[in-house]
């Protein structure tokens, strides 16, 4: 599957989502597209009222920062909107826990930048169905 000129959009506007972020060690940005409309945003990041300090004093990441991805699908359940056979546009692809979130939102394609330290989200998607397309930086140019 080659990408469109939409999904590079949509992925370089990822990538400007993912500088909103506070973390230090790893900004993530995410958009949820049905349509062509972009339907949700999310970026890695403390729950709404924490401090915005995502780290630990030893530089790890804090167990209660909330990924991109599932910000940008949170926000989704506060709205009309529903993520159903949408399209995830990713800066980094998800974790297992997740990838559980894209599924059982119903989003039903994956397009992402870097590869998230394992490969099991990406592994439990494929294995369920979900399209996949992994786009390098490079190719954004």
């Amino acid at each position: 599957m080659e990408p469109t000129k939409f999904d590079k959009a949509y992925l370089k506007m990822a990538m400007e989502w993912a500088k909103l972020s506070y973390c230090e060690r790893k900004k993530v940005g995410a958009l949820i597209v049905k349509d062509r409309m972009i339907i949700s945003d999310g970026y890695n990041g403390t729950p709404s009222g924490f401090d915005n300090c995502c780290e630990d004093e030893h530089g790890k990441t804090q167990w209660f920062v909330l990924h991109a991805e599932a910000n940008a699908i949170l926000k989704l359940a506060g709205s009309t909107q529903s993520a159903k056979d949408a399209t995830l546009y990713l800066t980094l692809s998800p974790c297992k826990e997740c990838s559980k979130l894209i599924l059982q939102a119903g989003i039903k394609k994956l397009i992402y930048i870097d590869e998230y330290s394992d490969n099991d989200g990406i592994a439990f998607l494929k294995n369920h169905g979900i399209s996949l397309l992994k786009i390098s930086k490079e190719e954004l140019l």
